[in-house]
């Protein structure tokens, strides 16, 4: 005889809004694998994600009564994850390493091939960038924010957040270039 339950996530998000731990529980147990992934994108190491995980969990079960149901859940809980990194980032005061824009705009831009570039490798590059280079780049490119509300949100002007998405792409370019060239120098050699 099973007596195991199977519940949605609608279940663990009306059990949630009553507060019940349980549901808390579950939920937790349900996401949090997926949102530590997000929160690592945003960490100086393993450490600082788990503490922003956390963070994030009580944000969620705080404020549970404030999702409408406008998209997903996960896609709102993920949003607080984004958030509560940014915060996190404000808190220790990290500073933005800003080129000016004009720099930008003067040096050459070209493009990549990445299609030989696993995933796994990528994350790695851009782990290894700077936290400001780090946040933006995310920000941007894998939450979809505007450059407008990168700026609100982390207290800079536009262009500086243009100027940080192009620092971080030409030294992951940079970074991509020579370790393909590694891989190549190894196959030839």
């Amino acid at each position: 005889m099973n007596l195991e339950h199977k519940f949605t996530i609608n279940d663990l998000l009306e059990g949630c809004r009553r507060g019940e731990r349980k549901s808390q529980e579950l939920l937790y147990k349900s996401l949090a694998s997926r949102m530590l992934g997000v929160c690592m994108r945003y960490a100086k190491d393993r450490f600082e994600a788990e503490d922003m995980l956390q963070m994030g969990f009580v944000k969620v079960f705080k404020k549970v009564s404030e999702f409408r149901g406008d998209g997903s859940f996960e896609g709102w809980i993920r949003r607080v994850m984004v958030n509560t990194a940014i915060e996190t980032y404000r808190k220790n005061q990290r500073m933005l390493s800003v080129v000016d824009i004009d720099e930008v705009y003067d040096a050459p831009q070209s493009t990549f091939d990445m299609s030989g570039l696993e995933t796994k490798d990528l994350l790695k590059l851009i782990n290894q960038l700077s936290a400001g280079y780090k946040l933006v780049f995310n920000m941007y490119v894998i939450e979809g924010y505007s450059h407008r509300e990168i700026a609100e949100q982390l207290g800079i002007t536009e262009g500086a957040s243009k100027s940080q998405l192009s620092r971080a792409r030409a030294i992951l370019k940079e970074k991509i270039l020579k370790m393909e060239g590694n891989i190549y120098a190894t196959n030839v050699g």
